[in-house]
């Protein structure tokens, strides 16, 4: 489905189409009270210094609660109905919004009403704190699980991308509202000032997110049953939280890639100032290092998955993260504005993407009793983080200065910004490599190889291990080679020597086999349709999953011989060369069915495709591969001596014109070096009974003598 087609499925979901309506507003109410707060409070003073202050000082409040109440936050989002819990934020944020212009028109004394601006801001923070993991923890409980990744991209592209714009806009249009209707300051009423009407207006966008929560959206209290179960204390539940987090490798890689992250791209704010300074670019320059670094972030989040394709999202969170990071160590070392602009975007692009993938493995793999306080966790972590890391760099820069590196032939002048963003970019990489083996799902898995599959459509599988008891053998071929027949003398030979034997086909081994035996076999008079070759190709793709599944792996699990007529290779020939689909797509649906499983060996009975298909005539009705033509055949032919000819190691190829019982015995000969060192033995008297002798080709052999039409697998 396209990304506007997701958007669409989105969309359509009701109650999150609602809920992402009453994210906009309550969005664009704290984009808009972060501006207007602070306008008002600077706007009680006149002198220039103090207004600094108090503009500053509501700022910095609104990083507090994340100090005081974080750690509790995701409690009540846990134990309490979620939908009730974001009203009543809602209507304690609409309270104290509109509370502030209410003190300007009630007290005289400026200092008073900056104060009470203050410790507003903290209340309105704190409920914030509690609303936003209710709001998390809620939205994975009304959309499926596969739209959630889109859900999270629309969410926080309106968070970060829309309403802040919206915000300045709506702020900017009430001033000139104001100004149009009351004309200049001296002559307006009181309490009409734009930043207090931006607040009374700010305040009516939370009163409405109340009404629209309490009212459209019953969904989001999600357990129906939380209020009659017995619940441990909140103490319990909070020290719960933090024991889920510090034991549980998904999360506590989150935890610590988001947290590098956030450490690096605080340094990166702290030091923008100055080093735009280094680079010669002034403040034209740090204005397009900030609007680059947020266009980064847009890209991140709107474009990611499009370009990780399918990569496992715990692969692509810590990926994001050492984008990020490295990014930064691209900025220490940039000595260029155009080279700053490229670090900066990719920065805001990793940021981007390790924003989305987190949040989506949180919503997604969290259970929903923990979700809250794994999501208050993580806020509260990032703010600290953000804060410190700012501030510090700050200072650290600001104490720094530059410094003049003389080499003897010439002299540099190296400024403090350069070494503290290598710091923070090694650390972000180091972070980010530590959180991808924390979550890593594909262990052992390639992971550059995977990325690069990924990109393409088709992700690599992490091997599954078989039992070391077990011996899997393929017989393959064309039609009409004997293999039926090599497949029964071989079980009756090992059976004789008491091994577990299981004999299988594919397709066809199971029930479900039978059925799809029927559909990709039983000529067009017969099924009544004609099965088209991407089609037959998934048809084998799902009768070896199953039969791999059922049949194969619980018996090697048990140490028995699985001796199977057909397996990957035929659907490598036949639905690869000879029906022409790529055979890197075949390869890689055959590999995603069987879990990477490979046979011990691979038997080939090679014959001409016309003699064949003459034995298989003599059978009586011919079934819909043997029913097409000699090229086709031939096709199949040389894909089956070109696979055997790249891994001679475990093929073993044979005549098949030689009589049955030389194949037998050849089989046998080769079958002895797979079995433990006593069966061999008896093989080997088995062995000394047959007089008869077998060709078998090797694989110079085989390229020697393939056709030079032959199709290259």
């Amino acid at each position: 489905m396209s990304g506007f087609g997701e958007l669409k499925a989105v969309l359509r979901i009701r109650p999150f189409r609602r809920l992402w309506a009453v994210l906009g507003l309550s969005s664009l109410g704290d984009w808009l009270g972060l501006l207007a707060a602070s306008t008002f409070a600077a706007a009680q003073v006149d002198n220039s210094a103090a207004q600094g202050v108090a503009f500053g000082s509501v700022i910095a409040v609104r990083l507090l609660p994340a100090l005081v109440l974080g750690p509790v936050a995701g409690v009540f989002a846990d134990r309490f109905d979620r939908r009730l819990t974001m009203v009543v934020c809602d209507l304690i944020r609409f309270l104290f919004f509109a509370s502030m212009p209410a003190a300007a028109l009630i007290v005289d004394d400026s200092t008073l009403v900056i104060a009470w601006a203050a410790i507003a801001t903290f209340i309105i923070e704190t409920t914030a704190m509690i609303w936003t993991p209710a709001k998390e923890a809620a939205v994975p409980n009304l959309l499926p699980r596969a739209r959630l990744e889109t859900a999270n991209q629309l969410t926080l592209a309106t968070t970060y991308g829309v309403t802040p714009v919206l915000a300045g806009l709506v702020l900017i249009g009430l001033e000139k509202l104001v100004v149009a209707i009351f004309g200049g300051g001296d002559v307006r009423p009181q309490g009409v000032e734009p930043s207090e009407v931006a607040l009374w207006f700010n305040s009516l966008t939370f009163l409405a997110t109340a009404i629209t929560v309490f009212f459209g959206i019953k969904e989001i209290s999600g357990r129906r049953t939380a209020a009659v179960e017995r619940k441990p204390g909140m103490l319990k539940e909070f020290t719960q939280g933090w024991a889920f987090v510090s034991r549980t490798p998904l999360v506590r890689g989150l935890v610590l890639g988001i947290f590098g992250a956030f450490a690096g791209g605080g340094v990166v704010v702290g030091t923008a100032k100055f080093y735009a300074v280094s680079l010669s670019a002034g403040d034209a320059g740090f204005a397009l290092l900030f609007a680059t670094l947020f266009l980064g972030l847009g890209v991140g989040i709107a474009a990611g998955p499009l370009i990780v394709g399918a990569l496992s999202r715990r692969r692509w969170f810590g990926l994001s993260i050492v984008l990020a990071a490295g990014s930064v160590l691209i900025l220490a070392l940039a000595t260029h504005l155009v080279v700053a602009v490229g670090g900066a975007l990719l920065v805001g692009v990793g940021a981007g993407m390790a924003f989305l993938s987190g949040t989506t493995l949180l919503g997604g793999e969290v259970a929903d009793d923990m979700r809250g306080r794994a999501f208050a966790f993580v806020q509260m972590g990032t703010r600290v983080v953000l804060m410190l890391t700012i501030s510090l760099s700050s200072v650290i820069v600001g104490a720094g200065g530059s410094r003049h590196l003389n080499l003897g032939f010439k002299e540099f002048e190296v400024s403090s910004t350069r070494p503290l963003l290598a710091l923070a970019g090694v650390f972000g990489v180091i972070a980010g490599i530590i959180a991808l083996r924390q979550m890593d799902d594909k262990k052992g898995v390639p992971f550059f190889a995977d990325v690069l599959g990924s990109i393409r459509g088709r992700p690599l599988s992490p091997d599954e291990p078989k039992a070391a008891q077990g011996i899997f053998i393929v017989f393959e071929g064309g039609e009409g080679a004997g293999k039926s027949t090599q497949v029964r003398h071989l079980a009756e030979a090992l059976r004789g020597l008491g091994r577990d034997v299981v004999v299988s086909r594919e397709p066809g081994a199971t029930p479900l086999g039978e059925r799809i035996r029927s559909l990709v076999l039983d000529p067009p008079e017969v099924t009544g349709e004609v099965v088209t070759p991407r089609a037959e190709a998934l048809l084998y793709a799902a009768d070896r999953a199953h039969h791999v599944a059922s049949v194969v792996r619980p018996a090697l699990a048990r140490g028995a011989v699985v001796i199977s007529d057909r397996y990957v290779d035929s659907s490598l020939a036949y639905q690869g060369a000879g029906r022409t689909l790529p055979v890197d797509e075949v390869s890689w649906l055959s590999k995603w069915a069987t879990g990477g499983l490979k046979p011990d060996l691979v038997v080939l009975l090679d014959l001409e495709p016309a003699v064949g298909l003459a034995r298989a005539g003599r059978r009586g009705d011919a079934d819909r591969l043997e029913s097409e033509s000699l090229a086709f055949h031939e096709r199949v032919r040389y894909a089956f001596l070109d696979l055997a000819s790249a891994d001679p190691s475990r093929y073993l190829v044979l005549d098949a014109s030689l009589p049955a019982e030389s194949l037998a015995t050849g089989v046998l000969q080769r079958v002895r070096h797979l079995m433990p060192a006593d069966e061999e033995f008896d093989i080997a008297e088995v062995l000394e009974d047959v007089a008869e002798t077998v060709t078998v080709l090797t694989g110079d052999e085989l390229t020697d003598d393939l056709p030079s039409g032959g199709t290259r697998v």
